[in-house]
């Protein structure tokens, strides 16, 4: 059984009804390598970019740790270089991966890349993410806008979903604590601002929703 924590056990659910024994996984957006380290005890072999050179270090150095030598970590920015051009040995995976990570150019650089019979497995963010800030991030996406995107690259969607986790605070205290960590990233994009009114006008939820999703090449 698949585990990591942090991620959607659906999602994870959904990667493990694939042969994965018999699979070559890219993992896209790997960040420290989280999903990519889980994959690889199942995988033939996973191999993980991030454009972060810092979190692929921590990548490589939980991989030595854990003993993994068919995971391999590199450093480049998946939406500026096509997949088969990063790693150039790994043509052409048979499954690609992202978690929390999305763009037009993931997909469409997917369904260059993956043969048909490839899978393309994400979780990204939906529309609805942190809805109480009034301001719709620019990586996030509905249902409507991922189905016409994937149909574009020619993918035949196999699960979309959303997962949402709507926390409510009972206290003004409680809901600035549970957004602290946020609060530079929010500031420079105006979130912060509409936020803090949000909850001056009573309000007292924070809304967490995701895409998750599978789809297989045409």
């Amino acid at each position: 059984m698949l585990r990591a924590e942090g991620i959607s056990p659906i999602f994870l659910a959904l990667l493990a009804t694939e042969p994965l024994a018999r699979l070559e996984v890219l993992d896209v957006g790997t960040g420290a390598g989280r999903l990519a380290l889980a994959l690889a005890p199942h995988c033939r072999r996973v191999v993980g970019i991030d454009r972060e050179a810092s979190l692929i270090d921590e990548a490589r150095r939980l991989a030595r740790a854990a003993g993994l030598t068919n995971v391999e970590f590199v450093v480049a920015d998946a939406d500026q270089v096509a997949f088969t051009d990063i790693v150039p040995t790994l043509l052409p995976p048979d499954m690609i991966t992202a978690h929390l990570y999305l763009s037009d150019a993931l997909v469409a650089m997917a369904g260059k890349a993956l043969p048909p019979g490839g899978v393309l497995a994400l979780v990204g963010f939906h529309a609805d993410q942190w809805r109480e800030t009034g301001r719709r991030s620019r990586f996030a996406y509905d249902e409507d806008q991922l189905k016409r995107l994937l149909e574009a690259s020619d993918f035949a969607i196999e699960h979309l979903d959303v997962e949402r986790d709507v926390r409510t605070f009972v206290s003004l205290e409680e809901a600035l604590a549970a957004v602290v960590t946020f609060e530079d990233r929010w500031r420079v994009d105006g979130r912060w601002f509409r936020y803090i009114r949000y909850l001056e006008e009573g309000g007292r939820q924070l809304t967490r929703a995701s895409l998750v999703v599978k789809a297989r090449r045409r």
